[in-house]
């Protein structure tokens, strides 16, 4: 028999859904904007869990948890290695209405914030 993954077990089920609940629902990156009426959402371990644990880790807790985008998801997927794209970091796309870039990281809006 085939074992089970963790991620079909009602605690995780449980956990993802507190998680999306706490984050109203929408990617928690700052800037993005993006909610399960406009993206698919996931739900991210900060800190990853071990690759092949199929219980319940010292991870799987509300607080090691965001939503994401399925941009945002993709921009810090764990490669095959166990590091994190990008080295972790997100981007936004995009500008407000000045024409200021609405990624909180880019360097115009770290100088216009300062």
């Amino acid at each position: 028999m085939a074992r089970q993954s963790y991620y079909d077990t009602p605690h995780w089920k449980a956990l993802k859904a507190a998680a999306l609940k706490r984050d109203r629902y929408q990617c928690t990156v700052p800037g993005c904007g993006a909610t399960r009426a406009t993206s698919r959402l996931t739900v991210d371990h900060i800190e990853p869990r071990p690759r092949g644990a199929t219980e319940p880790t010292d991870k799987d807790v509300l607080h090691n948890l965001r939503t994401l985008c399925k941009t945002h998801d993709n921009q810090v997927m764990q490669n095959s290695d166990g590091r994190r794209r990008g080295g972790g970091s997100f981007t936004v796309g995009g500008c407000d209405e000045d024409g200021f870039p609405i990624d909180p990281n880019h360097p115009w809006a770290k100088r216009r914030q300062g």
